[in-house]
């Protein structure tokens, strides 16, 4: 008996050894889908020191508007072939103002290999295309608290989890206990289910950094756009014209009653009012 005290006693501790210090990624051990990212480190999941970073970029490249459209339509072709483990396009558009203006933009994420080999041409293929990279720019979020905090969360459900389908297998009890037993089960299952997603998440945005790229139109000064406000004024000559008399017709008529009855109220006090009251101040003043 004293030996199975001291066994059982020496396994409570290694048990609370292990929950007190949880490992900074658990997917190997607990057989999640993912596995610690190179990106992050490529350390080992008992590395207390392993950061996780997630990264995200952004690109701005001014093109003549001939070059938008096949640029970024390269820059897709680019992505797709990569495969899905190494580049995923998330949203692109690509909208067409007029012959001399237009724009576009790419949303997507991959891998920081893909994303450094990408940026590094960039310039090359701007130059190539006469246009020229407006503005670059990074920024990164370390994740690191969030992923271990998540994992130790996991860590502890999935103990419980396994303690929980151990009393329901090994120990008879009332049929009340036994369903708020399988009730608190459905919980846990639900709270792991989650948190694995939440973990998943959180390491995709760790391996698969995001990128977005801006398209606008590089102008030219002697394009046609540039003389087209004049072509615009002398096109619709007739019909600003034909406006301006129309607000004047309407404005006459609106105002042609007005105008009347102000002139019947001056007539009747020039003729009839004020001779009266001329008549009646004459007498006093004699």
């Amino acid at each position: 008996m004293l030996a199975l005290a001291a066994c059982g006693g020496s396994n409570k501790d290694g048990a609370e050894r292990s929950r007190s210090a949880p490992s900074a990624a658990p997917m190997a051990e607990q057989d999640m889908i993912f596995e610690p990212s190179p990106s992050a480190g490529g350390a080992p999941v008992e590395d207390a020191a392993q950061q996780y970073i997630a990264y995200s970029h952004s690109l701005g490249l001014r093109l003549p508007v001939k070059s938008i459209e096949p640029v970024m339509n390269g820059h897709v072709e680019a992505c797709n072939a990569a495969g899905p483990s190494k580049c995923i396009v998330t949203n692109s558009w690509y909208n067409s103002y007029s012959d001399d203006e237009a724009s576009g933009s790419l949303q997507l994420r991959a891998t920081p290999d893909w994303i450094d080999t990408f940026l590094k041409g960039v310039d090359e293929e701007a130059e190539a295309a006469n246009g020229e990279v407006t503005n670059r720019q990074t920024t990164a979020e370390d994740l690191t608290v969030s992923i271990i905090d998540t994992d130790a969360r996991l860590n502890a459900q999935q103990t419980l989890q396994r303690r929980l389908e151990d009393l329901l297998a090994n120990r008879d009890g009332e049929l009340g206990d036994i369903l708020a037993t399988e009730r608190e089960l459905a919980r846990v299952n639900g709270e792991i289910d989650s948190l694995k997603s939440s973990l998943k998440a959180l390491m995709l945005r760790v391996e698969m950094s995001k990128l977005d790229v801006n398209y606008e139109t590089k102008r030219n000064p002697v394009s046609q756009s540039a003389l087209s406000p004049i072509g615009d004024a002398f096109g619709s000559f007739f019909y600003n014209l034909a406006g301006a008399l129309a607000a004047v017709i309407t404005a006459f008529a609106v105002g042609l009653p007005w105008l009347i009855l102000i002139g019947a109220f001056l007539w009747i006090w020039l003729k009839l009012i004020w001779p009266r009251l001329r008549k009646k101040k004459a007498p006093k003043a004699n």
